[in-house]
């Protein structure tokens, strides 16, 4: 037992006495200060995307009609936007023509949304974006009521 203090006694003299005094404040260079805080700055600011409506109602529509809609966005934030992915609720709704493209800011952008007409009665999808906002995501949505087919079995 007494082996066993002893060596862990010289075990923390050897630790306690090997840490060196380094000052890492004098390590600090104005330079790397200033890029660092440019960085900072830069990272701090996002596009912003604002859309002309976030929800399009088709109305009503006959059953396995196809319809499409074109939403229509503007980049209002301080940085490009970049939206990276369209992703939607299910495989009747099809996201089309957008750009993979910065936008910059100021600028406006579209993209066509297709609805096949599948299912009945009141609908609602939603596209999910994948961008570069702050939040990461973006949701806008289509609605309607699809007529039932009246040349279907009943």
């Amino acid at each position: 037992m007494r082996k066993i203090l002893l060596g862990l006694g010289a075990l923390c003299l050897l630790a306690l006495t090997s840490c060196k005094d380094n000052n890492a404040a004098k390590k600090i260079e104005e330079a790397n200060v200033a890029a660092a805080a440019e960085r900072d700055a830069k990272a701090s600011k996002f596009p912003v995307i604002e859309f002309e409506e976030t929800i399009h109602d088709f109305g009503e529509i006959e059953a396995k009609k196809s319809v499409e809609t074109v939403f229509k966005y503007k980049n209002v934030g301080e940085a490009p936007l970049v939206i990276t992915h369209i992703a939607t609720s299910c495989g009747c709704t099809v996201p089309e023509n957008w750009s993979r493209e910065p936008l910059p800011v100021g600028e406006t952008a579209e993209f066509t949304v297709k609805y096949n007409g599948s299912g009945s009665g009141k609908i609602s999808k939603s596209l999910t974006l994948t961008a570069n906002t702050e939040k990461g995501k973006e949701v806008v949505k289509i609605t309607a009521i699809v007529k039932t087919d009246s040349n279907a079995p009943a």
